[in-house]
Formats: structure tokens, C-alpha cells, sequence
């Protein structure tokens, strides 16, 4: 586990189930690094769409990210977690929701994550929260998606199989539908005009995780 990351477990306590998570997710995910990475230096509001309990908001907190954040979910048990733990450890800017997105998008205007939410929903689902993000990263923001892509092979059977262990255990609501395919989300970033980078993001498992990272343009000045 990253030094900067070793107390923000024990601010889920008394709730055991998601202080064992969290210790489990900060030392074996590389997730909370990378984002750090991405949002090093851009300090524009965060709306993290699917937050579950926070803990991105810890994590970026501890590695300097000064901007607002905003997590939502709809599961309101976890975010009665992360507005809890966000108070024991001190935290402020933070503002966590309970948000049911097939009928809402929270109002926002920053940089955008979609951390390990796009493979549970159906289709159209996909498309139409992919859009509502695109149109809420404001420019010179950045949109950062961590997802397992359609590809062949044994490491998408091991990531849908991890995802459909979430939905087994009740961590997640609902299991996996469709993983997004590469060439699709370059075309819908491309018609944005973004250009996406995309980098594996696997960890020691093997897993078909990707984190892709997609800048909206500053307009450049009237001629």
C-alpha cells in the first residue's frame, strides 16, 4: 500500500466490511495512483460518477488534488460510508450523493471519472452516460475511465468474472453487461473532438483494464 494511503482505511470504522475493502483495494489496485497521476496539477471541480465509498476522495486528497469533488451512486448505503468517513478523516470540498443515473445527471462543469461503472450497464445506458460526461468536462478538463474493453482472450474472462463475483457478493447492484469496445469509444471521442489515450491498468492480476483518459480542447481565440 502506497505510505500516503496507510490510515485512510480506519475512517471506515466501525463499518468492518468496508475498512477490510479499502485495505484490500489500496494495496493491490493501481487505480488511485493512476488517477492521482492524471489529475496531478488540474485542480478544476471532480464529479466521480459510481463513487461507492470515497475512497478516490482519500486517495487524491492525500496525493494534493485541491479541487471540489463531487462522488455520486445509487447505492445509498455507501454513500452514507463515504460521507462518514470523509468527516472521521478530516476531509473538506467533499460532497457525496445518492443518485439513481437512469433518471439523473448531476449538473457539473470540471474534470469527470467513470471508475469501474461502464461494463454494468446495458447499451444504451452506456451511451447515454458516456455523452452526459463528455458534455460536463469543461475545457482544458479531463475525463478519466478505468473499464475492462471487448477484446478475445483469458484476461476479459477473468475481469468478467471478477465483476460478476461483485454482484454475487452484493457489493455491486447489478453484474455485468457489455464491455466497451476500443474503436467505438475513439469514434465517439473523435466526433468530440478528443483525442483519448488509453493504457493498461492491470496490477500484478490479470485483468483487461484499461484507464483512458480523454482531454476536452481550450478553444483557441476568434479569428
Amino acid at each position: 500500500m502506497d505510505s500516503a494511503f496507510r490510515d485512510i482505511p480506519r475512517h471506515y470504522l466501525p463499518r468492518h466490511v468496508h475498512y477490510y475493502y479499502a485495505r484490500i483495494k489500496l494495496a493491490t489496485d493501481p487505480l488511485y495512483v493512476g488517477v492521482g497521476e492524471v489529475l496531478a496539477g488540474r485542480n478544476e471541480p471532480l464529479l466521480d460518477v459510481g463513487c461507492g465509498i470515497g475512497l478516490l476522495a482519500h486517495t487524491l486528497r492525500a496525493q494534493g488534488y485541491k479541487g471540489s469533488y463531487a462522488g455520486v451512486d445509487i447505492d445509498a448505503g455507501k454513500i452514507e460510508s463515504a460521507r462518514a468517513a470523509g468527516v472521521r478523516a478530516g476531509l473538506t470540498g467533499l460532497d457525496f450523493d445518492t443518485v439513481d443515473l437512469a433518471l439523473d445527471f448531476p449538473r457539473h462543469q470540471g474534470n469527470v471519472a467513470l471508475l469501474d461503472i461502464i461494463q454494468f450497464l446495458p447499451p444504451q445506458a452506456q451511451d447515454v452516460l458516456l455523452e452526459r460526461a463528455i458534455a460536463s468536462v469543461s475545457p482544458g478538463g479531463i475525463l478519466v475511465i478505468r473499464t475492462g474493453l471487448q477484446r478475445s482472450g483469458p484476461r476479459l474472462r477473468f475481469t468478467r468474472g471478477i465483476d460478476r463475483l461483485a454482484r454475487l457478493t452484493r457489493w455491486m447492484n447489478v453484474g455485468p453487461n457489455r464491455y466497451p469496445r476500443r474503436d467505438d469509444l475513439e469514434a465517439r471521442f473523435a466526433r468530440h473532438n478528443m483525442q483519448p489515450r488509453f493504457t493498461p491498468l492491470r496490477a500484478r492480476l490479470p485483468f483487461e483494464n484499461w484507464m483512458i483518459c480523454a482531454e476536452h480542447p481550450v478553444a483557441g481565440p476568434a479569428t
